[in-house]
């Protein structure tokens, strides 16, 4: 593990640094290709850095309202760039009003938008399973296998390899030149890339040592798996490729 990288005087944090790169390379990645969804490829960077701007003062805002006596005391730490003061549901909250507000302006087609995103979403899932194994985070349970890594005081799965490599996989898979020859209406491109992604973490949650059992012997990993794997069924199930020789529904941006 390398969660800190020293060049000379300065001690770079290799795990936020990792996330960075993926996150540009991913969104370089969706607006050279976004003109195949009918999207524009500037709409894909403004969009990004909006929904994230939106997102981290959902969070904090919300963690804020949370904990207001302690920020009271130390109104300086809103403005702390400690991740841990930060609410995952006001970052939901954030992002989805800023994503609401966006495809409005723009008069886009939600399904387009999502599928122009979906490569940057897969060279994400990349990125974030490296950074996990230069963070030590994301580590599996405890194994006697040869390949296993030494973590936390246990020979251990190396699940953040595991899920890098079926990450590389999918990502080949889903690469953007395969949207249009492969899938017949929008949506379907990233729907398809959500519900394999689930799939691969449902396999890969029985390695984990990081997650809650739950009765059953399930992970709670999983089980968000199973969720997003049904939704994602159910969100194919509606979106039913159009008969031959009708256009495709993408919006012009």
């Amino acid at each position: 593990m390398l969660p800190v990288l020293h060049i000379g005087p300065l001690a770079i944090q290799l795990p936020g640094l990792i996330l960075l790169l993926g996150l540009w390379l991913g969104l370089s990645l969706a607006e050279k290709h976004a003109h195949r969804h009918g999207i524009r490829s500037n709409h894909i960077f403004t969009f990004a850095i909006t929904a994230i701007i939106a997102g981290t003062l959902g969070a904090r805002l919300v963690y804020a309202l949370r904990f207001i006596t302690a920020f009271l005391n130390k109104p300086g730490d809103l403005l702390s760039l400690n991740p841990e003061l930060l609410d995952p549901i006001g970052a939901v909250l954030g992002a989805a009003l800023i994503v609401i507000y966006f495809i409005r302006h723009h008069k886009l087609n939600p399904w387009a938008l999502y599928d122009a995103l979906t490569p940057a979403l897969a060279v994400l899932a990349v990125a974030i399973h490296l950074a996990n194994l230069a963070s030590g985070r994301g580590f599996g349970a405890p194994t006697n296998l040869p390949w296993a890594i030494f973590l936390r005081g246990e020979w251990r799965h190396p699940t953040q390899i595991y899920e890098m490599i079926a990450a590389l996989i999918l990502l080949g898979y889903f690469w953007p030149s395969n949207a249009r020859t492969h899938y017949q209406k929008t949506g379907l491109y990233g729907i398809s890339f959500l519900a394999t992604t689930a799939v691969m973490y449902l396999f890969f949650g029985a390695f984990h040592g990081d997650s809650v059992t739950i009765p059953g012997g399930f992970r709670s990993s999983q089980v968000i798996a199973w969720l997003v794997l049904a939704t994602s069924l159910w969100l194919f199930s509606k979106r039913k490729p159009n008969a031959p020789g009708t256009e495709k529904e993408i919006s012009n941006g």
